[in-house]
């Protein structure tokens, strides 16, 4: 009996040991299976782990998406951009000033940089930012197959960051362009680059916001924000959707230190392919203004104007003998469509408008005073004309802004140089190619924009031109518009 009641216990306890130690191998398992299944991508922060290829056109949500494809379509495309600034290097004996020789002097590379392009014809034209092409003497091409390539500047737009390069090359794989209109907060996308010089460079992130306005030196109010991680030499580089479309172009970065911490900017494509058309085609981005002082219109703004309209873009000035005027758009009017595209504030509006040129036409939906009413409007450009600019420049002249090196040497900070000369004004008053621009009467001028803008504003009266010849000596011509 005593036997009994001792055995008994320690079977069952025996038992009860071995149940235990197999559910807790169970449960152990169970963990090592499911832990299996996840990626650690912060502290404390673990994420399913899905490898699917998905169907054509489909984008996927979160962990479930496959960019392997973009990526595979993309990298062939872009290249790095090496630029590089001369300088001069005074060289010979020390004893040579005792003996009045002139001292000897060479061209050497004073600075080197690096970014990013996007390839978008096979015959060698190249998308990339004018801050990582301004002021450089020479570029050079590295394609994604190690081909090197000198680039010559098309030509370049500071007010978008834009740039058109080539380099002499046939048979390129160029980029499939996308629709940056049709991008959606949460998309996948893809910056591809080359960040640090390390070529051939992928990342990915969603779109974060749109028709982002920066500020500062940005004179484009309208980035696509992405998280997607971008440094420096990605700039110039492409941002694609999960097709492996263009959509943008890689330009800055918000940084306290100046290495990416958070979120990248891009300029839309549709801007970007908008502008690069017009240098290749007219050497010059034409701009289209409609003549109106505008704000975005709020609902404490339409409460305090007493505005029967609770989103849009507030005219609150109509200029006279402009776009706008000439159409019938009245003050007071809210444009909420631009051509069918909804516009709730001033850089989508801003965006919109940059896609257009001189003499299209485009039609506004509008509430006036409560109601819907369709304007329909012929863009002009800033000088009130509807003309497409041609590239053949101002009065026979075309001209180029000063690189950082013409500026170091005749110690200027304005003026413009003239590239090419062909028969005109300039030509018959006797100015040369290489002379430097820097005043026309009293108009200062420091971009091709500010010299056409000063013979515009003359109308047929005189000119007085300032100028620097090549030598450096500031010399002083004077000519009649009139025949």
């Amino acid at each position: 009996m005593k036997i009994t009641k001792f055995i008994l216990p320690l079977i069952f306890g025996l038992m009860g040991g071995l149940i235990a130690f197999f559910v807790a191998g169970e449960w152990k398992a169970d963990s090592r299976a499911s832990f299996a299944k996840h990626e650690l991508i912060g502290p404390g922060m673990p994420r399913p782990v899905v490898h699917q290829v998905l169907d054509e056109g489909e984008s996927g949500g979160a962990g479930s998406v496959d960019l392997r494809m973009a990526a595979k379509k993309t990298v062939p495309a872009v290249v790095n951009v090496k630029t590089v600034q001369m300088g001069k290097e005074y060289y010979g004996s020390p004893l040579d000033f005792w003996f009045g020789i002139q001292p000897q002097v060479r061209e050497v590379p004073r600075n080197m940089g690096i970014g990013s392009g996007v390839i978008i014809t096979e015959d060698g034209y190249i998308i990339t930012n004018n801050h990582v092409i301004d002021g450089s003497d020479h570029l050079i091409v590295t394609l994604n197959d190690k081909r090197e390539f000198e680039a010559k500047v098309i030509g370049s737009d500071p007010n978008t960051d834009i740039a058109l390069i080539k380099i002499d090359a046939e048979g390129l794989q160029p980029i499939e362009y996308g629709n940056s209109d049709d991008v959606v907060l949460g998309e996948w996308v893809l910056a591809v680059g080359n960040p640090y010089n390390l070529t051939s460079t992928v990342t990915a992130g969603i779109i974060s916001a749109k028709a982002r306005e920066l500020g500062g030196k940005m004179n484009l109010g309208s980035f696509l924000q992405t998280d997607a991680a971008v440094n420096q030499g990605n700039s110039g580089g492409a941002l694609v959707n999960s097709r492996g479309q263009l959509i943008g172009i890689n330009t800055a970065i918000q940084s306290p230190t100046g290495s990416y911490s958070g979120y990248s900017f891009a300029v839309p494509v549709n801007i970007a392919r908008k502008v690069v058309g017009d240098l290749k085609e007219y050497g010059k981005v034409q701009r289209a203004v409609i003549g109106i002082r505008m704000g975005e219109l709020t609902p404490s703004v339409a409460k305090e104007l007493d505005v029967d309209a609770q989103y849009g873009i507030y005219v609150g000035e109509v200029i006279k003998g402009g776009a706008a005027a000439k159409a019938g758009l009245k003050e007071g009017d809210v444009i909420q469509q631009l051509n069918g595209y909804e516009v709730k504030t001033v850089p989508e509006f801003q965006e919109q408008l940059a896609k257009y040129a001189p003499g299209d036409a485009i039609q506004f939906v509008v509430n006036r005073a409560g109601k819907k009413k369709v304007v329909d409007l012929v863009l002009q450009s800033s000088f009130g004309d509807i003309a497409i600019s041609e590239s053949d420049g101002v009065l026979g002249a075309k001209v180029e802004t000063l690189t950082q090196q013409e500026r170091y040497r005749y110690r200027l900070s304005k003026g413009v140089k003239i590239k090419e000369l062909r028969d005109g004004k300039f030509k018959s008053a006797g100015l040369t190619e290489g002379y430097i621009i820097l005043k026309i009467n009293d108009t200062v001028v420091h971009h091709p924009e500010d010299l056409e803008r000063a013979i515009k504003a003359v109308g047929d009266g005189g000119i007085f031109v300032t100028a620097v010849n090549p030598r450096g000596r500031v010399e002083y011509f004077a000519f009649s518009l009139q025949d």
